[in-house]
């Protein structure tokens, strides 16, 4: 190098005055996000800031789903819920409430509704009013027990409902279909017993018409006008069908007298109420009901589209061990396909069969159709909408979010604390309390029982249902019941062979019912300590279908072997598929081959045909039992 010369300029960038310059904006551009920032924390300091525009969220709303309502982007967002100690993702599901607060600090006020509803709003914004076509009404038959409701839909679609029903009482909702002059009618057969107000309430809240039956020899009860109150908040119109004219002591006129009193004026007194005199028995009158329901649903001008994904009401669900779990659905819009994919309450599936009303497999159900629904992961609650899905994704996700909060819920109620507490009231002979394990052939039965045994607790002594659940009583029951000093009420269903066995050796009280008087009475008894049976039951002996033949002018004949005990001809039968009581009557005829005997021991085989009963299968158990008469020592 050069004398003279300037040494190589090695730290020339770092010194020069023209390099400095893209480090000059960096002070200038944290001043510009320092003053940004300004008015956020002194928003922070004085408060959200004020609401200016409302967004719908839905249940199980996702931080992306949040940031697309809000529109406004993804980070602002994660930061609002770190600054509260919550690391989200952008996929994650958010509870209403937290939702709600994050879309308040940045000015949206939120109206929570449910992902269904959502669903729907969508669909129908997206409807055209030439897409609508005419539907059929849906009528639910109410009234007082035993004024002869399950009689006068017997009587309309020609097919026996009441003989099956356990005490000549309806236990269950079902739903069926009719036709007249070429137009269908939907009918929904609600219990009339006091206990299912439940049940009532969930068929009017998907009805269109009610028809309210009133018996013309009894006059207006107490579940008449729980009726009328159901039919009165669903906003329906009620026709009055005054049942049983063709009895001696019939005073229709009686009947109309204390209607009017309740405020239900007929027509022919000046009202707008239709009264129809009927009888179930005769069948007088049904083709006038039967025009009086077309025409209230005409001036309602009924339509749905059918073009729409389906949507509808579960109104009644039950664990079929063949068929896995099976729901009874209304479809109330849109066609429902083999097929589609629905969620309905915390359950996802798929249509994988569907049978209408007459048991029959059909492809496509329309708008007001009841139909049977096979292809569920798990029992969904009686009374929850039922949606067809296109995003399955979300629907599954959704879903899982219900199934944790509900499971949530069920850990905050039930801890070991209550038991211990429970044991802790009964030593120091403070209230009482009769702890009850219910499980029944279907879901609806098990929610009312629950309700209904409640109800009957007082000052003394108070009823908790620890457990209600469907199916067959199980091991795990006995167990729980043995733990918490519980009684186990089984209706319309029997205890597995090892449950049975076990509940004799840990001492637990298992009753069986089908009736449900019966089992309210017998609970009362209980809590009084007046517990003494008008009629006892007494165990025979079972018999195992082994196998079916059919024989001219006899019918269907089982062959059977006996597996405990002795079945004898004079015995009452009960017929037990998987646990769950089919059908209960007598014996028609029992016979060791050729011959007719009076009585099979235990290990012998035998061939066995049931009184007005053929339906019976391979696999099946025949349970005999006696009924008898014992002194009433309370009395």
């Amino acid at each position: 190098m050069e004398p003279g010369l300037a040494p190589p300029p090695m730290e020339q960038p770092r010194g020069r005055p023209g390099d400095k310059r893209p480090s000059r904006p960096q002070p200038r551009e944290r001043q510009e996000q320092e003053r940004m920032l300004r008015p956020a924390r002194r928003q922070v300091e004085a408060g959200p800031p004020p609401i200016n525009r409302e967004i719908t969220i839905s249940e199980g709303i996702t931080v992306k789903e949040l940031c697309e309502k809000l529109d406004v982007k993804a980070a602002l967002v994660m930061k609002k819920l770190m600054d509260r100690s919550i690391f989200a993702t952008i996929n994650q599901t958010l509870d209403s409430k937290l939702a709600t607060e994050v879309a308040r600090e940045f000015g949206a006020s939120t109206a929570t509704v449910s992902y269904e509803t959502e669903a729907m709003q969508a669909v129908e914004e997206a409807e055209v009013t030439k897409d609508l076509q005419k539907r059929a009404p849906v009528v639910t038959i109410m009234g007082h027990v035993d004024h002869g409701k399950t009689s006068l839909l017997d009587a309309i679609r020609v097919a026996n409902v009441a003989a099956r029903e356990a005490g000549g009482i309806t236990q269950h909702i079902g739903a069926y279909q009719v036709e007249m002059s070429g137009k269908k009618i939907v009918f929904i057969d609600t219990p009339g017993h006091e206990a299912f107000t439940r049940m009532r309430a969930r068929g009017a809240k998907v009805t269109d018409i009610v028809v309210l039956v009133v018996a013309a020899d009894d006059g207006v009860m107490p579940q008449t006008l729980e009726a009328i109150d159901h039919a009165r908040a669903a906003k329906v119109p009620i026709i009055v069908a005054i049942n049983k004219i063709d009895k001696v002591d019939a005073q229709p006129e009686r009947i109309k007298q204390q209607l009017a009193d309740r405020g239900l004026l007929a027509e022919d007194w000046g009202g707008d109420v239709v009264m129809v005199p009927v009888s179930a028995r005769t069948q007088q009158g049904l083709p006038l009901l039967l025009e009086m329901i077309l025409l209230v649903a005409e001036l309602q001008d009924l339509k749905a589209n059918p073009q729409r994904p389906a949507m509808g009401t579960v109104i009644e669900a039950q664990l079929d061990r063949g068929r896995g779990p099976v729901a009874t659905v209304l479809v109330r819009n849109g066609t429902l396909s083999v097929g589609d994919f629905f969620i309905c309450g915390a359950v996802f599936g798929k249509v994988r069969a569907m049978q209408n009303d007459r048991g029959a497999q059909i492809r496509k159900a329309e708008p007001s159709t009841p139909v049977e629904v096979l292809g569920l992961d798990s029992m969904p609650e009686a009374g929850d909408d039922f949606q067809v899905v296109t995003d399955t994704a979300k629907a599954k996700q959704i879903v899982g979010f219900r199934d944790q909060k509900a499971k949530e819920k069920s850990l905050s109620k039930s801890s070991r604390l209550t038991l211990e507490q429970l044991h802790q009231q009964m030593k120091a002979g403070e209230v009482k309390e009769l702890p009850i394990i219910i499980k029944t052939d279907v879901g609806g039965s098990a929610e009312v029982l629950s309700e209904s045994l409640q109800k009957l607790s007082n000052e003394k002594v108070k009823v908790r249902v620890i457990h209600s659940g469907v199916g067959a009583i199980n091991e795990s029951d006995v167990l729980l019941a043995s733990a918490s000093n519980a009684i186990i009420i089984g209706f319309n269903v029997r205890p597995e062979r090892n449950a049975a066995a076990l509940a004799d050796q840990e001492k637990v009280d298992v009753r069986l019912h089908t009736i449900i008087y019966n089992l309210t009475d017998e609970i009362k008894l209980a809590m009084t300590g007046l517990l003494s049976p008008v009629y006892k039951e007494v165990y025979r002996g079972k018999a195992e279908v082994r196998d079916t033949f059919r024989i001219t002018k006899v019918g269907n004949v089982a062959g059977c072997i006996v597996l405990d005990g002795a079945i004898t001809r004079d015995s009452e039968v009960r017929l037990l598929r998987d646990n769950v009581v089919v059908h209960t009557g007598k014996i028609g005829s029992l016979r060791r081959f050729k011959d007719d005997v009076s009585e099979v021991k235990s290990g012998m085989e035998c061939g066995i045909t049931l009184d007005n009963y053929g339906d019976v299968k391979q696999g099946d158990i025949i349970e005999a039992f006696k009924t008898e008469r014992v002194t009433n020592e309370a009395a």
